[in-house]
């Protein structure tokens, strides 16, 4: 399904490309519906993490309430929060202890509202940088596996890694609890070929972010940016993807948030439609 990263509906936050919407979250679950769009990926920051309605069992009452309403589902989440403060990076026991039951906590919180998918972003605060952090890092989930297993979850990696070692990294982690979110934008400002990424993990790929970002540079509105788009639609048509595509665009500039929104969805239909592919 064709969905959205929450936020994109309404004002940005303190500038952010992408925040929490605090003032807004329950009002763009009904714009969202307002323009027959029903899918929506949850984003949680570090920063007030607990006052998170995903994380209050009031707030995950109204979340229910608001998806039946609405006829939205959340399958994804986006733990920012996982960036802005890795476990993998912690500078002592008892803070890698802390950001653990952090990572926990907000599975479980995940589980009650059917979100399926939690993505935690391998890049810029969270890039892993030395062997000692990526062990930190599989070790950890590892030894959780039973436990997202329990609750129906999934660990996905949105990774800066080249093709071969991140089809190294996600080897060492069994599919289905562990796979792999790809992100169009950050390939292209990074300069990996989409062709090589997809042969050379293509298969463990369960969520997609579209976006489109300048070659080391900033998000730009889709198609004006170095995102090989014909290559990314033919590579998933050929692999004839099923997960969801997430739509983590570039925000209007004009403050015609839900019009933007829109014709991304355009573009991102008529070109899997022109690579021989379909999708709602």
């Amino acid at each position: 399904m064709i969905g959205f990263i929450q936020g994109r509906l309404v004002p940005q936050v303190n500038g952010m490309i992408q925040a929490f919407p605090w003032e807004d979250w329950q009002k763009e679950i009904a714009l969202a519906d307002s323009i027959g769009i029903h899918c929506m990926e949850w984003t949680l920051d570090q920063a007030g993490l607990y006052d998170n309605p995903l994380m209050t069992e009031q707030g995950q009452a109204e979340i229910r309430a608001l998806c039946d309403k609405h006829h939205l589902t959340i399958p994804n989440l986006t733990g920012d929060c996982f960036m802005q403060a890795p476990f993998w990076k912690a500078e002592s026991a008892a803070e890698k202890t802390a950001l653990l039951a952090d990572f926990e906590a907000i599975c479980r919180a995940a589980s009650t509202v059917g979100i399926r998918n939690i993505v935690v972003p391998l890049v810029d605060n969270g890039s892993l940088q030395t062997e000692a952090e990526t062990a930190c890092l599989i070790d950890a989930l590892l030894a959780r596996k039973a436990l997202f297993d329990s609750l129906g979850i999934a660990i996905l990696f949105e990774s800066d890694f080249a093709p071969q070692p991140l089809a190294e990294f996600i080897a060492k982690l069994p599919a289905p609890t562990f796979g792999i979110n790809y992100d169009s934008g950050n390939s292209a400002g990074i300069g990996y070929d989409v062709k090589q990424e997809w042969a050379a993990y293509g298969e463990r790929i369960v969520n997609l972010h579209i976006k489109d970002r300048l070659y080391q540079g900033t998000t730009v509105p889709l198609g004006s940016g170095a995102a090989d788009f014909p290559s990314l639609f033919a590579c998933m048509a050929e692999a004839k993807y099923s997960g969801d595509i997430i739509l983590q665009t570039a925000r209007a500039a004009d403050g015609d948030h839900l019009r933007a929104i829109l014709a991304y969805r355009a573009f991102v239909k008529d070109g899997l439609k022109q690579a021989g592919g379909t999708y709602d």
